[in-house]
């Protein structure tokens, strides 16, 4: 654990933290799987999280370190609201340890660390309003470990009309889980690997709670799209990829969008190539022969892997570039052509 000095203790916001029972070895956090026992002036694994006079404190609320308006296919969600704009926050730390972290500098740290920008949940809802933004997004970072800044933001925004955007690893306890689902309305869950041993090296993780937050959410109604980097030497196993997609299918997720996206060297893991071309489209193959109804392969733009296409008929839907819309050939929720019904939340 990290020690938290009562100086830098002294120049951030706190707020008192939900989910957390007092112990004799400290308070512990509830938040998370990692349920860190936290001893007076220490913080939690995620470094946002302290002991403060035996109760447990947020130091992340109301001070992001990173704000942008962003558009909602880089979250990356491509079948809610395409085209539209998210208001996107961001604060220090994170509750895993990711070798291939492309934030980094941001997620492996502490808010006491970061130049952070004084934003309460509701200044959020006036920024998003004023900048003709339909959204938030809670992203760049994790965002569960800035729980309380989360919900009370998300609270707000539904009281205004506005939507909410969790960008998460999935790493989150079934309790706290439920409660911010209330009022989250779409989700981009990373899906690091289907196999635990991978989860624990790559990410100092485990699988089986992300499984649970899909399950969680897809209950909860909560529009869902998932993401699996593909990491030569990691994640790139055609047997894990094949084992994976088929849980996806069999438990109710071919209707929720995929992304496979390519890996660059970042952070611990700069050793290694770029994912090989074929290696994701194979993995795009894979998921599409398990029953995956609409797969996208991200970071490789020279695929032309991006588009959207109706999947009975296959026409274009949606095309894209990037991050832009260049076409939309929906009629409602509905294939222009053969009026097959997609999935997705699209006004």
């Amino acid at each position: 654990m990290k020690n938290a000095t009562n100086e830098t203790i002294d120049r951030v916001g706190l707020k008192q933290g939900l989910f957390w029972v007092a112990t004799p070895r400290g308070v512990q956090c509830l938040i998370c799987p990692n349920e860190c026992s936290i001893r007076e002036g220490e913080s939690g694994l995620c470094q946002n999280r302290i002991n403060k006079g035996d109760k447990l404190y947020s130091i992340a609320y109301g001070n992001p370190c990173t704000v942008n308006i962003d558009p909602i296919e880089k979250k990356p969600l491509y079948h809610f609201l395409p085209g539209s704009r998210a208001f996107s926050i961001g604060s220090a730390g994170c509750n895993l340890a990711c070798l291939n972290c492309q934030n980094w500098t941001i997620s492996q740290t502490s808010p006491q660390e970061t130049r952070n920008i004084p934003l309460m949940p509701n200044q959020v809802i006036e920024q998003t309003i004023e900048n003709r933004c339909t959204t938030i997004a809670y992203t760049y970072t994790e965002p569960i470990c800035s729980y309380e800044y989360t919900l009370d933001t998300a609270m707000i925004a539904h009281e205004n009309k506005l939507k909410n955007i969790l960008v998460t690893s999935g790493y989150v306890n079934e309790e706290p889980l439920r409660k911010l689902c209330s009022f989250i309305d779409a989700a981009n869950v990373d899906l690091k690997s289907f196999s635990d041993h991978t989860y624990h090296k790559l990410s100092a993780g485990a699988l089986q709670p992300i499984l649970t937050t899909l399950k969680i959410m897809a209950e909860l109604g909560v529009w869902l799209e998932i993401t699996n980097l593909i990491i030569p030497g990691w994640t790139e196993n055609r047997d894990q990829i094949k084992k994976m997609c088929g849980w996806l299918a069999s438990n109710g997720f071919s209707e929720y969008p995929l992304h496979l996206n390519r890996f660059y060297p970042e952070f611990k893991l700069m050793d290694l190539s770029a994912t090989p071309l074929d290696s994701l489209l194979s993995a795009r193959e894979i998921a599409l022969a398990q029953g995956i109804k609409y797969v996208y392969i991200g970071n490789a733009p020279s695929l032309d892997s991006q588009n959207t296409n109706c999947p009975k008929c296959h026409e274009l839907l949606i095309e894209r570039n990037g991050f832009s819309i260049l076409q939309q050939n929906l009629a409602k929720s509905r294939c222009t052509k053969c009026g097959e019904t997609i999935s997705g939340v699209w006004e």
